[in-house]
């Protein structure tokens, strides 16, 4: 197995490259509505230092949000093309899934809420029994909604909850998912995948026309 993995769901564009045993080679840069631009170079450069090529790929992963509409397009676009192009088998997997096993590695206990920053004042949410397995979500929401909906000091991890320390218990973990994770996480078989389909979860901006009304 060779496979390329990464999420472009936040801020950050997170890369990496997975041998079948062990992630190889990470490669995460920061750059809010720069993933376009990113994540390109991402690949390039953990394929380089993998001294690996492209056509070597058996699989590709990647984070399908929830997130923002254009850094979210970006991840799973390049995903379906390069699986298409190279006939890689391909795998979906819930970005707030990646953040939580990246919680439960660095040693968080108990249940716990995974939120990261939906903008508009609103969170990308959901909530994980003690195993890590997600039991609610995910969900869009106002921090202040969310937070009816806990029971009073269960922690949350991940920017979102850093943004509402006010109405959320922010706990030390992950900002931001890690690609190596996605990548561990896809090849042990340790999350549920999902359709390589980016959920965006919000409401529409737009709605479309009414009909005009025939002219007497």
């Amino acid at each position: 197995m060779l496979l390329l993995a990464f999420d472009t769901a936040t801020p950050t564009v997170s890369v990496a490259l997975h041998d079948g045993s062990t992630t190889v080679v990470r490669w995460a840069r920061e750059g809010a509505r720069r993933h376009a631009e990113l994540l390109a170079p991402g690949i390039t450069a953990v394929l380089s230092d993998a001294g690996a090529d492209r056509r070597e790929l058996t699989d590709v992963a990647v984070g399908v949000g929830p997130g923002p509409y254009t850094g979210l397009r970006v991840g799973v676009v390049t995903a379906r093309t390069l699986a298409a192009v190279l006939g890689t088998r391909l795998h979906g997997v819930c970005t707030l899934d990646v953040l939580a096993a990246q919680a439960r590695r660095d040693g968080i206990e108990g249940p716990f809420v995974v939120a990261t920053d939906a903008r508009r004042k609103e969170i990308y949410w959901a909530r994980y029994d003690a195993a890590g397995h997600r039991v609610t979500g995910p969900s869009v929401d106002r921090p202040a909604a969310v937070a009816t909906q806990l029971p009073a000091g269960l922690p949350a991890i991940g920017r979102g909850a850093r943004l509402y320390p006010d109405v959320l218990s922010a706990a030390d973990g992950p900002l931001d998912p890690d690609a190596g994770v996605l990548a561990d996480a896809v090849a042990s078989g340790a999350v549920t995948e999902l359709a390589a389909e980016p959920l965006y979860l919000r409401r529409p901006d737009v709605a479309a026309p009414s009909p005009r009304k025939p002219v007497s």
